[in-house]
């Protein structure tokens, strides 16, 4: 070997930004798809458990704190409005799971270490996202103190108007639940794996969903069942929950964008030195 060679390293090959479609494409899915993320995200939960607890152990106690705060300012009331704004922020709080997959898709052992870089490298995109989804969460707040003009303060008032209450807050709820999934479903694993920005992920993620409608509702319901069954149990049960969650969202993007030719940031493999 010449003493001149230098070992080949990854580069990703310049692309024309001109070239590329506005947003990604995606498959076609079909129904069985979540419960094949579900079992890959509990594979990848199983392959690198210390990570994934220690993520899913911090949001536990950042959840009882946030909580007890929530009691003691606001009573039951706020600590319902935390609750459910907790459907809105869930996908940023495991985008550290998506690294910890991306690394094990890799071949490597997972570091948190890692996943702090890799967030720090996508910060910008990172906080615009952040913001769009802070904004709908105050637009769901301050939807949900409006609702509560239809609440029947009689004395006599019956179970339809209480019933009338109740389906016009899910109605307004279920709207601003399904803006929230549908921006976020794909578009922080790609923001991760593919230099692009917000606007792009976000639209092509909101593009797979309305595709895959059947399949997409289903991993939703998925989703908001296992954050329930974690919430119940004293939020303790978050700790497996949201990294499992967080690991099937990974391969969810994987299977469902197509990503070829797009470019990408530097994986795990080139931080390795490969």
């Amino acid at each position: 070997m010449s003493a001149n060679h230098k070992p080949a390293t990854h580069q990703t090959p310049a692309v024309d930004p001109e070239a590329l479609p506005f947003v990604a494409p995606c498959r076609r899915l079909e129904w069985s798809a979540p419960l094949r993320w579900l079992r890959a995200g509990w594979h990848d939960f199983r392959t690198a458990p210390g990570p994934g607890l220690t993520y899913g152990g911090i949001l536990v106690l950042i959840s009882w704190i946030s909580a007890a705060l929530a009691w003691k300012v606001g009573g039951w009331v706020l600590l319902l409005a935390l609750l459910t704004g907790f459907v809105f922020l869930a996908p940023i709080l495991a985008l550290g799971l998506y690294s910890i997959s991306c690394q094990i898709e890799a071949g490597l052992k997972p570091r948190l270490g890692y996943c702090l870089r890799e967030g720090w490298r996508n910060l910008r995109n990172e906080m615009l996202f952040g913001l769009v989804l802070l904004i709908v969460f105050l637009l769901w707040a301050r939807a949900g103190s409006a609702v509560h003009i239809f609440f029947p303060v009689e004395q006599q008032a019956d179970w339809h108007a209480l019933l009338a209450f109740l389906a016009i807050g899910s109605a307004v709820g279920a709207i601003f639940a399904f803006l929230v999934f549908a921006a976020s479903a794909f578009s922080l694993p790609m923001m991760l794996h593919l230099r692009v920005d917000a606007i792009t992920a976000v639209l092509t993620s909101v593009n797979a969903v309305l595709r895959n409608k059947g399949p997409m509702l289903l991993w939703a319901g998925i989703i908001l069942l296992l954050l329930a069954l974690g919430v119940l149990t004293g939020f303790v049960g978050l700790a497996i929950v949201m990294p499992v969650l967080g690991h099937a969202t990974w391969h969810a993007y994987r299977d469902t964008i197509l990503v070829d030719g797009w470019p990408r940031n530097r994986m795990a493999h080139e931080e390795a030195g490969e």
